[in-house]
């Protein structure tokens, strides 16, 4: 760190020669084909344009080496060619840096840097061009009704993507750099008269913190350095791929971090309700929209216990009443029924896994397969009874039904946690399981929020807004978990 720091205090020199010197021994110009150096001559001075091939706008960069070209008419005096030089960069975004530091990372972030014979200052010129893709609906987030844009792995569109939505001039972004080799650009985002300034403190404090060569799996990593993870399955943080569904949380008072080269935007502070709720409910009316998330709920409830109840009751027959003893195997198999939930937990796994890297056009064969072929001839030869793959299948839907992926992956091992206890205590195993997890959610926190608010503490208010959404109108406050500077969203008489 020491190091660093004093690299990050390199002056520029009046020599060019010398500047020229220090930045081919550092960028590797002429090792590295993507970095050059572009020379010319003006006012009897020499101009040296540093650019990196691919992050920058060449019809820019001509642009501008046309206009310096220029300057050899009109203008015979060379005592003011900074002034003139400066009037001539043809781009609304021009600065001034002494520091050399301060130019090598704004040339390897897309700007080029323009040195000029005998003055101490670049000229840094911002004709960035990333190579991307236009923004698109998020594939993990889709809605009926709703904007199709979507975040991209560019951090300039993300940010111009919220300001469209959010048109106030206390919306802030402000960027860091994290990774001292990657150098990746991460911006704050938070509305300054709403979001708590302990809040913005604190997310600041921990990405300064961060020391590390580089972080190529970007927002992921910032997660893990943000929220300390270790090794708790649950989602501390949200991601979304929506601007709308970021600006929203922004005018509630949440702080935002944006990471270059990820479309995922972080959202922080969160708590296990936000992981259950989509955009899609907010895009119809309030009673199509509080049927959407009861439904989800369902499925999130299933996913979590419909196995280890059904595995109890099939099982336990003592538990069962008479009107529903219908329910567990109608046949028996030489393998236990725990092994065969096991081995049809894992097999659908594997095929998740498999999907994820299999071609989109061979996908749907691949579930056809395993949906009519492996699953049909496992029960034909007696691997699986029929109960196991309908309730193993149910409990699929429902992860699949969880807005949250993160969350679904912690709700599927949390279920094989309480089947395990549940064949081996029974009834005690499942009560005691469910009630041990309820506990650790109880007491988890990130960024000083509890995990189960309005839950745990109980909030009335903010618990029937989890329960029913409201209608816009009758939302007339901010969640008070953010501790917002401004607490009303719109008049409360």
């Amino acid at each position: 760190m020491q190091e660093s720091k004093e690299r990050q205090k390199t002056p520029i020199s009046k020599k060019i020669q010398e500047n020229e010197h220090e930045l081919k021994s550092r960028l590797g110009i002429g090792v590295s084909f993507d970095v050059g150096v572009r020379k010319l001559h003006v006012l009897k001075k020499e101009v040296q344009i540093y650019y990196c091939t691919g992050l920058c706008d060449s019809l820019f960069i001509i642009e501008i080496m046309r206009e310096i070209m220029d300057m050899d008419h009109g203008h015979r005096a060379p005592s003011n060619v900074k002034e003139i030089l400066h009037d001539h960069l043809s781009h609304q975004q021009v600065e001034l840096t002494d520091n050399l530091e301060i130019a090598i990372d704004r040339m390897l972030s897309g700007l080029i840097s323009v040195f000029l014979e005998g003055e101490d200052q670049a000229f840094i010129v911002d004709v960035r061009s990333y190579p991307g893709r236009q923004p698109e609906e998020p594939d993990t987030e889709k809605v009926v009704r709703g904007s199709r844009d979507g975040y991209t792995e560019n951090i300039i569109i993300n940010t111009a993507l919220t300001r469209r939505r959010i048109r106030d001039e206390r919306l802030r972004h402000e960027i860091m750099q994290v990774g001292k080799r990657s150098k990746t650009d991460i911006c704050i985002s938070y509305i300054e008269d709403i979001a708590d300034p302990g809040l913005v403190d604190l997310v600041k404090q921990e990405l300064q913190s961060i020391d590390i060569d580089g972080i190529p799996m970007a927002d992921k990593t910032i997660e893990e350095f943000l929220v300390k993870q270790g090794w708790d399955p649950f989602p501390l943080v949200r991601y979304t791929e929506r601007p709308d569904v970021a600006a929203q949380h922004l005018m509630e008072g949440h702080v935002l971090v944006i990471t270059d080269t990820s479309p995922s935007v972080i959202i922080t502070p969160t708590t296990y309700f936000h992981h259950v709720q989509h955009a899609e409910e907010f895009r119809q009316t309030p009673m199509v929209g509080a049927f959407i998330r009861w439904v989800r709920f369902t499925g999130i409830i299933a996913s979590l216990l419909l196995l280890p109840l059904w595995y109890l009751y099939a099982t336990q027959e003592g538990l069962l009443p008479s009107n529903i003893d219908f329910i567990g195997p109608n046949k028996t198999t030489n393998i236990p029924l725990f092994l065969q939930i096991v081995f049809a937990e894992i097999g659908i796994e594997i095929l998740r896994v498999a999907a994820i890297h299999t071609p989109s056009p061979l996908s749907t064969a691949m579930g056809l397969i395993a949906a009519v072929l492996i699953g049909q001839i496992a029960i034909d030869v007696g691997l699986f009874v029929p109960e196991v793959i309908l309730y193993v299948s149910v409990s699929a839907i429902g992860g699949f039904s969880t807005p949250s992926y993160e969350l679904s992956v912690a709700n599927k091992m949390l279920r094989l946690v309480l089947l395990v206890l549940t064949a081996i205590f029974h009834v005690p195993g499942l009560v005691v399981g469910a009630t041990l997890l309820l506990l650790y959610l109880a007491f988890v926190k990130n960024l000083n929020t509890p995990y189960l608010w309005p839950f745990i503490p109980f909030n009335a208010k903010a618990f029937v807004q989890i329960m029913i959404r409201l209608a816009v109108p009758l939302s007339k406050v901010r969640p008070s978990i953010v501790h917002p500077q401004n607490s009303k969203k719109q008049p409360t008489s």
